[in-house]
């Protein structure tokens, strides 16, 4: 049996201004669901397009714990997680899944 894979994921919009932070099973569609405007309401008031953060494991426990861990943090501190994998930014959806 393939044990699942979780995702805790930030998303920001075109200009890089508001941030969110999230868990799901599935990226790929979960970033899908975000560029709809059907992620969550922070979602579409915010239009979040581009996945510039994404760290993977296997215990959805842990998965959830990062989550709000990450969340509970300053905006500070997400950009500097953004920027010690993805220094310039880049929509990482665009480089891995498409």
């Amino acid at each position: 049996m393939q044990e699942k894979q979780y995702y805790i994921y930030i998303m920001t919009t075109i200009t890089n201004t508001a941030l969110y932070t999230g868990v799901t099973n599935n990226l790929q569609r979960r970033v899908l669901e975000h560029r709809s405007n059907s992620g969550s309401k922070f979602t579409s008031k915010y239009k979040l397009y581009k996945l510039v953060y994404y760290e993977g494991g296997r215990d959805i426990n842990v998965a959830l714990a990062r989550e709000k861990q990450i969340k509970a943090g300053p905006r500070r501190k997400k950009i500097e997680l953004i920027e010690s994998l993805n220094p310039h930014w880049e929509d990482l959806f665009e480089k891995f899944f498409e």
